[in-house]
């Protein structure tokens, strides 16, 4: 009798006490597991991750890319320009050049500069940018090849100074000295900042040839 006075008791004061404490949220609790197994799936997803990586590595991919792009070409118009230079001279050290007549208005520095310029398979511009220098020597331990540039505070800083520059086939049995410089312009001179060896995203290319003429 008295558990069961008890209970009854229980029961009505539950009715005017009641239970202030909110009820739990189900919700998530019967949302957990798909929750969780939809977290799982986009943890262990692999969709994506090459493009990811790709985009890790890209900046240095590209910059390599176009480094190589950039040391190719300069090394073939290199070549080309020696080819050039090496024909071209050639009918100096036989003597062609010097016996040949002069078309009518032309230089002889302007006519064996063109000779240059039609072996370069239109390769480079035959303009300013290629700057020519043909010098007589008295033998082969005096003659010089080396390149000066304008100082710092010339308004041309860094560039060549041809000041020295001219033209002299010279005669039979002397030593001849030629030297052509091309301003090559770089395709990408951000990227391939450490080729440039002129201001402006440029790097200049080189070809000499030293000879003893023939006696002609």
């Amino acid at each position: 009798m008295k558990i069961r006075a008890f209970t009854v008791l229980f029961k009505q004061s539950s009715r005017y006490f009641p239970d202030k404490r909110p009820m739990p949220n189900r919700i998530p609790g019967l949302l957990a597991p798909r929750w969780n197994a939809a977290l799982s799936r986009w943890a262990e997803s692999r969709r994506g991750s090459a493009a990811v990586e790709f985009a890790l590595i890209a900046v240095p991919f590209f910059f390599l890319l176009f480094g190589l792009l950039e040391i190719a070409l300069i090394f073939i118009m290199g070549t080309v320009l020696e080819h050039a230079v090496n024909e071209a001279a050639r009918e100096i050290r036989t003597g062609n050049f010097q016996n040949a007549a002069l078309p009518s208005g032309v230089t002889a520095e302007e006519h064996f500069k063109q000779k240059i310029c039609d072996r370069l398979m239109d390769l480079m511009s035959c303009d300013a940018r290629l700057k020519i220098d043909v010098q007589a020597e008295a033998s082969f331990g005096g003659s010089s090849t080396a390149l000066t540039f304008k100082p710092e505070g010339d308004p041309d800083e860094g560039e060549i100074d041809d000041s020295g520059f001219g033209f002299e086939a010279g005669g039979a049995d002397e030593v001849i000295v030629v030297r052509a410089y091309y301003e090559w312009s770089l395709i990408t001179p951000v990227m391939s900042k450490p080729l440039e060896s002129l201001p402006n995203g440029r790097h200049l290319l080189s070809a000499v040839a030293v000879f003893r003429n023939e006696p002609f």
